[in-house]
């Protein structure tokens, strides 16, 4: 296995990864109108013609531990034993998000999968429903939804050419690839247990019987008023109806009139609910356990792929760099690091194989052969 990395900047154009021509995947992820431009795809294509070609819009570029903003950074893989598949699906409006991923996921699947990255649109694209769909994957699932920096206006993903809005990308790993996953979040519950007594896909009316709205605003003090923004610094803990399982979902937009709340992902009518809250230093510390619990099990080279929340980035400030420091820490000198901050996190939950939405969380994955 043999990975090289490229940076691209207005000032300098693409810089490295002349080194392997023949590689057969390129991760890329940009925060720059370029991404999404026929050219961009176009000099990748130039640089690696035999490469399965994916990426997504960001709030925020991993190379390193160096996040950086108005650039693209791609990294190059050339696998020994391994192989690449690539599937792409454009989303039309109203479109059975959960049944096109079901058949996406139905075009990877051979005896030899060993892992599938997804990388989607997000904001056109419900979150939730996509994991659900992959869920029939069989084997693990990591990636997360495009971001848009913190201006939420459109996202793109690129699959095989030009980026575009409102697509999904599944990349199947196949063959002798060993890889791991982690995730951590950071955050720890308070106040009382409630329940979502109203809800309709991401949107809560009712908590407990109450107004969303006013029961939230009441938690938040004084912060209330600079909602929905300081709503990144209380997500809330969802347990599932079912009880199998804890889900954190970041808060969005509110509606003063409808007295509603609209989160990053489905809150399920009947799941117990708590408010969270964290500081920068159980952040930091929450991503030195998952890079433990990620960190390969031999000095091999290898690609650490890093999907962080923007909710992270906004909440850490200048100290977002120490979150990806940590991971570089653990992970090794042979291990790359690449990835982006994202406007959802999709990975399995602990040790149940099946696909998730989170957010406000950081999920890393290890590839090696």
């Amino acid at each position: 296995m043999k990975i090289s990395q490229l940076q691209w900047t207005a000032e300098k154009n693409w810089v490295g990864g002349n080194d392997l021509p023949d590689a057969q995947l390129v991760l890329a992820f940009g925060d720059h109108e370029y991404f999404h431009s026929a050219e961009c795809f176009a000099q990748l294509r130039k640089r690696f013609p035999k490469a399965c070609v994916a990426g997504c819009s960001s709030s925020g570029n991993v190379q390193g531990s160096k996040i950086s903003d108005k650039d693209i950074v791609a990294t190059a893989v050339r696998f020994d034993h391994g192989r690449v598949r690539l599937v792409s699906f454009d989303v039309a409006p109203g479109a059975d998000i959960a049944e096109i991923s079901r058949t996406m996921v139905a075009q990877l699947k051979a005896d030899d999968l060993r892992h599938v990255l997804v990388f989607s649109d997000g904001l056109c694209v419900n979150g939730s429903e996509l994991a659900f769909g992959l869920k029939s994957c069989g084997v693990p699932v990591t990636g997360g939804l495009a971001g848009d920096a913190e201006r939420f206006g459109t996202t793109w993903v690129m699959a095989n050419e030009k980026a575009s809005a409102k697509r999904i990308v599944l990349v199947g790993l196949y063959g002798q690839v060993t890889v791991n996953n982690s995730y951590c979040s950071g955050w720890t519950e308070f106040g009382a247990e409630r329940i979502v007594t109203k809800s309709v896909g991401n949107v809560v009316s009712e908590i407990d019987g109450q107004p969303a709205l006013a029961l939230y605003k009441k938690y938040l003090g004084e912060l209330a008023s600079s909602l929905p923004g300081s709503g990144m610094r209380f997500p809330l803990n969802i347990l599932t109806p079912e009880g199998d399982h804890s889900l954190i979902r970041t808060l969005l937009a509110v509606n003063e009139a409808a007295q509603s709340l609209t989160f990053a992902g489905d809150v399920p009518q009947g799941s117990r609910c708590k408010l969270m809250r964290t500081n920068l230093d159980r952040l930091i510390e929450s991503a030195d356990v998952a890079a433990q619990q990620a960190r390969p099990k031999n000095s091999s080279e290898g690609l650490c792929v890093i999907v962080s929340c923007v909710g992270r980035r906004i909440v850490l400030g200048q100290l977002t760099e120490e979150e990806l420091e940590a991971v570089e820490r653990h992970a090794g000198v042979a291990m790359k690091l690449t990835g982006f901050y994202s406007y959802g996190e999709l990975a399995p939950v602990r040790d149940v194989l099946q696909c998730h939405l989170h957010n406000q969380t950081m999920s890393l994955t290890t590839i090696q052969e």
